[in-house]
């Protein structure tokens, strides 16, 4: 997935503003951090319906389909303290994440402001990039209690983001695993960058997460986060 210095100076030549995703962004998704959260959420639903774990197991994953995140079916649907879930599901290992200095250069020398905006909320963002060794390169953290606990890709979110964050989307460009999630970024006009997993990686996920719902909402898809912003400072140079 290799792009020309010609493809990526158009593309990014007016970038100032440049926002990342966090899980399975900024840490390859072969780490599986995220599977450690994902198991959490299903014990969380097994425990409070009473049910079976794989029972709980078909409940979560249809809440967290048709709702974006699984937290927002359990509010919907069962009115749970979104602060009680939130803590519990990310009391996970952040061992999986290798650290990555090299990262934390290449975002650092990227111009303009850097963002972080998911799904998940601040104190898990600032372990995963803290072990990441990355976290003083980001100006600003947007989660999911900043979004109200309205998920991406809903369409609020992100208006809400650029709002507080002061961020232009005709000069922003957004990193992201998942590619429904990009299709709100490209309708407002921002560069739009899949990050895809690693050929013949090992990782847990579901088909549907894959699945590209606009073709033209994707610019560029790299498996390598690092080497695709090396190449963009390159073109800029």
């Amino acid at each position: 997935m290799k792009f020309t210095q010609q493809q990526l100076a158009a593309s990014f030549s007016s970038v100032t503003e440049w926002v990342f995703d966090l899980d399975n962004t900024l840490y390859p998704r072969h780490c599986d951090l995220f599977a450690q959260i994902d198991w959490k959420m299903t014990d969380y639903v097994a425990d409070l319906l009473d049910i079976p774990k794989e029972e709980a197991r078909t409940h979560q994953k249809r809440m967290y389909k048709q709702y974006g995140t699984t937290l927002r079916g359990l509010m919907v649907e069962h009115a749970i303290d979104p602060d009680d879930f939130l803590h519990k599901v990310h009391d996970i290992d952040y061992s999986p994440v290798d650290p990555n200095p090299r990262l934390g250069e290449l975002i650092a020398a990227l111009p303009g402001r850097k963002h972080i905006f998911t799904n998940g909320d601040v104190p898990h963002a600032k372990r995963t990039t803290d072990r990441l060794g990355i976290t003083d390169q980001f100006d600003k953290v947007f989660d999911i209690v900043a979004s109200d606990l309205v998920p991406k890709p809903a369409e609020a979110p992100y208006q809400k983001f650029l709002a507080e964050h002061g961020v232009d989307p005709k000069s922003a460009a957004m990193f992201e695993d998942m590619p429904r999630n990009l299709d709100v970024p490209s309708k407002f006009g921002m560069r739009t960058v899949l990050i895809v997993p690693a050929q013949g990686s090992e990782h847990s996920a579901e088909d549907w997460e894959h699945a590209v719902t606009d073709d033209a909402a994707i610019e560029f898809a790299t498996d390598h986060l690092d080497d695709f912003l090396a190449d963009v400072l390159d073109a800029l140079q």
